[in-house]
């Protein structure tokens, strides 16, 4: 069981309360100019329950948060043709449309309702479109490994009070590593789950995370990425198997989800 305490995340917040402030602000994306590179970040349909964010990865994959793929009131996986990824979704467009016909979660997640904070690191998932997306201006995102503490990061993404287009932080900053998840200064909000985290690498942005919570600790907000060292591979492998493993049991604990809020040891948590 992997577990974010309240006063290991206090640690990690004073340690990098500096970092925290040199954060630069959201950019909505309104324009073709503004989002252009950007179309492989995209809003995730899911069913009735609400949307989250995704990135291409692949032609035909896409890369979010496994705990997006539940229902927050029943607990049960959402089907996988009750979801669509709309690449570059703005203004009531997207660059290209495409349904899911599988998924696969990171095979130590347990998704546990909408409590607790707990599984950041493996809050993972993976999802084939029903055709690879080729269009010239929807290009996938090559992957990274784990940045360090104090490295510069982004991210893209879509949230409640800017479902209509994505927005951009093109600096933000980790602020801690625990327990193969990352701490950030990021700003996110319901919706964002999924959204990825980019370094700079090459002249490229690559994902090197996907959002997972957000926490509120003494006044300030960070949020809570999930980590890729290694999983990419478990879940490409599952994801090409006839019959993926998918986790529905586990150990007792609290687990946090969208909307959700539980307060205890000076540390609020949400599920963005």
């Amino acid at each position: 069981m992997r577990i974010l305490s309240a006063a290991a995340l206090a640690v990690v917040l004073s340690m990098g309360a500096a970092l925290a402030e040199g954060a630069s602000a959201l950019r909505a994306l309104d324009t073709a100019f503004d989002s252009r590179g950007w179309e492989g970040v995209g809003r995730l349909e899911l069913g009735r329950t609400g949307f989250c964010t995704g990135a291409l990865i692949e032609p035909d994959v896409v890369l979010t948060a496994a705990h997006c793929l539940f229902d927050p009131d029943t607990r049960e996986r959402i089907k996988d043709n009750e979801i669509e990824f709309l690449a570059g979704w703005r203004n009531g467009r997207a660059a290209a449309y495409r349904n899911v016909v599988r998924s696969v979660i990171h095979p130590g997640y347990v998704y546990l309702g909408p409590e607790g904070a707990d599984y950041v690191a493996e809050d993972v998932a993976l999802l084939a479109l029903n055709q690879p997306i080729q269009t010239n201006s929807v290009k996938p995102f090559r992957t990274d490994r784990r940045p360090l503490k104090g490295d510069e990061v982004g991210v893209v993404s879509y949230a409640r009070d800017r479902a209509s287009r994505p927005s951009l932080q093109e600096v933000c900053h980790v602020l801690g590593r625990p327990m193969g998840s990352l701490v950030l200064s990021c700003d996110v909000d319901f919706g964002s789950s999924g959204a990825p985290i980019f370094v700079m690498s090459e002249g490229e942005p690559r994902i090197v995370s996907v959002v997972s919570a957000k926490a509120e600790i003494r006044g300030r907000e960070v949020s809570l990425g999930s980590g890729l060292d290694g999983s990419l591979l478990q879940l490409r492998t599952l994801l090409e198997a006839e019959e993926p493993i998918r986790a529905t049991s586990g150990p007792r604990v609290r687990r946090l989800d969208i909307q959700s809020r539980r307060t205890s040891g000076g540390a609020t948590y949400h599920r963005p």
